[in-house]
């Protein structure tokens, strides 16, 4: 009996080990949303949008106006590094253009989404409510001849992999900021630019970190204008599925 114990730990004990190795991601202060970026993803332009999408990933993982997002759980969260640390956006704050990206390039569509035509905007109004609905009115309504160009994918991301990705958002802050010039169009990316580790928030061990429900206040302009050396993406005007 005590032979079998022991062999039972020893196996336990290995489980725990190699399950422990699997899920090891980037500890990083922000929101845990379950996915798993080991590497720089390859992100292909949406056709007539200025957003990307990475048709191998598992989860519905996008590129926009200079920062990552990812739609899980029926909520939205950026970063400006491929595999986070990921904030949350609130429904009133996430980029028109990327609610209106069609249905077809979720690559984890949740459950509701069936039945909706993949070659349209999901409904979000019908998801969230009249509320939204009447606060973001218009979002579904725009010139398809003045789609704006999209923003250069931060290539340089792709040497940053395994120990080598910056586990310090602050020494995250510093090279997008030295590596990367864009400066973001919309108010909530500025923000997300703007505020070291991502969003204000309250300081937890020594980082700062975003409440789910708290707001972002407008009018911010990006952390570090002025920087030059643009990285264009690759992939623009690629095929997709």
């Amino acid at each position: 009996m005590r032979r079998l114990l022991v062999a039972l730990s020893l196996l336990l004990g290995s489980v725990s080990q190699a399950q422990a190795q699997v899920s090891a991601g980037v500890a990083l202060p922000g929101v845990q949303i379950g996915i798993n970026v080991p590497a720089y993803p390859r992100l292909v332009a949406v056709p007539g949008y200025p957003v990307y999408y990475a048709p191998a990933a598992s989860s519905n993982y996008f590129f926009y106006d200079g920062a990552y997002w990812v739609y899980r759980g029926d909520m939205w969260y950026v970063s400006s590094w491929y595999a986070g640390p990921w904030y949350v956006v609130q429904p009133y704050d996430v980029p028109a253009y990327l609610l209106r990206v069609p249905v077809r390039y979720y690559r984890d569509p949740p459950p509701y989404f069936r039945g909706w035509r993949v070659d349209r905007s999901p409904r979000w109004g019908e998801r969230w409510g009249r509320d939204w609905e009447d606060r973001r009115a218009g979002w579904d309504q725009w010139d398809r001849r003045a789609v704006p160009r999209p923003a250069p994918l931060p290539g340089y991301q792709r040497s940053y992999v395994g120990d080598r990705y910056p586990r310090d958002v602050e020494e995250q802050r510093s090279i997008h900021t030295t590596r990367y010039g864009y400066e973001p169009r919309e108010t909530v990316t500025q923000q997300h630019y703007r505020e070291a580790g991502g969003w204000h928030g309250e300081r937890e061990h020594g980082h700062d970190r975003r409440d789910a429900g708290e707001r972002p206040p407008p009018g911010h302009r990006p952390h570090g204008e002025g920087h030059q050396g643009d990285e264009r993406g690759e992939g623009h005007g690629e095929g997709h599925r």
